[in-house]
């Protein structure tokens, strides 16, 4: 059962209780008793970040926060205080806690937020639950929050949950139609729109990078456009989010070298659930502005007529490409729907896709690749947004000579540069099909964790959702 947020006005008696407090606290004599008081003293003076008072039928777990200078720091830290509060309370069978801040701070929404992203727990497929977090729901008091803004808050975390989960998902529970089924039942729900397009419309359309990965896949392909429009919105032009959506990656007939790398590669639509996760909390949020996602789905197979390295593909732009790894597929889906976002004369296109190990190498599990052609004002605007949700970016240049890595002695560019600045190199080439304001964002390295790190759980941790809802409500106000 997934993790319910509520707002309260006031605390209860007596029952699970979560306070907030700094190093300094004085503890109330009135909620607490001599023994009590004087055993919290004493940890504070040994600085316990988590002191916990069992009443037995009930306990008082206090977290104690230290502000930093910078306060994205200071918001992680408290992040992570969710994350070890959330497995004292998994350990003591908690089900309903109550947290409530004695700070002068906005600490009660970002220890609310770790506490509720590490009870997530993928467990659709197991049969024995037993073992699974029974913490079912948070309720938030006190006069620094808002019920609004607590319900806002559970629409944007419950939309990581979603991307999660749909990551996880098996590819043989999710090939590119069952997850374009998703797609449409989520919209469904939340209140935005979706259009699919099937193996003949793509054909029509001549979406040659599409149509040349899935040739080795017995499933067809689909190319899914989600909107969001509500009434008043404040944006003219829309803002379009492209979503990588392989949603199995063998390498093609490049068959991935990497030892144990394909087993984690029902991943590699990651891009496509981000998308998915940020439309439905603008929709249940019912952020005025209009929104466009696209999502090329296919799985990359090496059977049947499966595409090869030295084949040349006409994609929908009508410019050729040669084939040099049919591993580097990726960009080729993004290309035609990049290439497709041009007829909504975008305000902003962005998208989002786990695209190259360079990337993953380059920065680790601890930060975003990105590259783009956007305004200094723009970039800056997202970085203090990846900032805010400590999903940071790392800028990659896109200087001129980087396109030298994709020439092609056949075609208008090949679809892979060469050893040294992969990441940037594909960036390149999604870059050559754009004519409008763009953020291309490379969550190799943080979307698919095969070991547990902290909030952000183990294997699928809904990567950029945050960050694009935090840039896209920053636009909004």
């Amino acid at each position: 059962m997934p993790t319910q947020l509520k707002y309260g006005t006031r605390i209860s008696k007596n029952i699970d209780t979560a306070f907030i407090i700094g190093p300094d606290y004085e503890v109330p004599g009135e909620d607490f008793s001599l023994e009590e008081a004087e055993y919290i003293r004493q940890q504070l003076l040994h600085k316990t970040k988590l002191i916990l008072v069992n009443r037995y039928t009930y306990r008082f777990y206090l977290v104690v926060v230290t502000p930093q200078p910078k306060e994205g720091i200071y918001h992680e830290d408290l992040r992570k205080a969710g994350f070890t509060l959330q497995k004292h309370l998994k350990e003591s069978k908690v089900t309903e806690i109550q947290i409530a801040d004695y700070t002068d701070s906005r600490a009660l929404q970002y220890l609310a937020e770790g506490l509720f992203l590490s009870n997530y727990e993928y467990t659709k497929y197991k049969t024995n639950k037993s073992d699974i977090s029974p913490l079912q729901t948070l309720v938030l008091t006190g006069p620094a929050v808002s019920e609004k803004e607590v319900n806002a808050w559970e629409s944007v975390w419950a939309a990581v949950c979603l991307a999660r989960n749909l990551v996880n998902e098996p590819h043989n529970n999710q090939s590119a139609e069952q997850f374009s089924e998703s797609i449409v039942a989520i919209g469904e729900e939340a209140g935005f729109r979706t259009e699919v397009l099937n193996m003949l419309q793509i054909q029509a359309l001549k979406m040659g990078g599409l149509l040349a990965v899935n040739q080795g896949s017995l499933d067809p392909p689909t190319f899914n456009i989600l909107e969001w429009k509500p009434e008043n919105v404040k944006n003219s032009k829309p803002y379009v989010l492209v979503g990588k959506g392989v949603v199995y990656d063998t390498g093609g007939l490049s068959l991935k070298p990497t030892p144990n790398s394909m087993d984690w590669m029902k991943s590699d639509m990651a891009g496509a659930a981000a998308v998915v996760g940020v439309i439905q909390a603008l929709a249940k949020n019912n952020i005025p502005l209009h929104v466009i996602g696209l999502i090329p789905a296919t799985d990359n197979r090496p059977g049947g007529r499966a595409f090869a390295p030295g084949d040349v593909i006409t994609m929908f732009s009508q410019q050729t490409v040669e084939v040099m790894n049919t591993d580097a597929e990726g960009r080729l889906i993004l290309a035609d729907a990049l290439t497709f976002a041009k007829k909504y004369n975008p305000e902003l296109v962005i998208d989002i896709a786990t695209l190259t190990g360079a990337a993953a190498r380059a920065v680790g599990k601890e930060g975003l690749v990105m590259m783009s052609n956007a305004s200094s004002d723009t970039v800056e605007a997202f970085k203090k947004a990846g900032e805010a949700v400590h999903e940071r970016l790392v800028e990659f240049p896109l200087w001129d000579e980087y396109q030298q890595h994709l020439e092609s002695d056949i075609a208008d560019l090949k679809n892979l540069g060469g050893a040294e600045a992969g990441a940037i190199s594909a960036g390149k080439f999604l870059q050559y099909f754009t004519d409008y304001p763009w953020i291309h964002l490379d969550i190799a390295g943080t979307a698919f964790l095969p070991a547990p790190d902290n909030y952000r759980g183990i294997k699928g941790t809904g990567s950029g959702v945050r960050l694009l809802y935090e840039y896209l409500l920053s636009v909004s106000a």
